[in-house]
């Protein structure tokens, strides 16, 4: 418990600079577009779906 603390505490700019130049290093500047779009449309695919689920289940419910 007290090391996750310590963990979490200890995110600063300095730590977010890092990550974004490993990714940038690791991925390349013309890569990361590409990988965002395909994250917004992952995430919109998940949304879309648990919406859908939450009609079913209303309209399961009224029956």
């Amino acid at each position: 418990m007290i090391v996750s603390n310590i963990f979490l505490g200890m995110i600063g700019p300095w730590q977010i600079a890092v990550v974004v130049v490993l990714v940038l290093l690791l991925f390349g500047g013309k890569k990361i577009p590409e990988l965002m779009r395909g994250l917004g449309s992952g995430i919109k695919e998940f949304k879309d779906a648990s919406k859908e689920e939450d009609s079913t289940d209303k309209i399961e419910e009224k029956k």
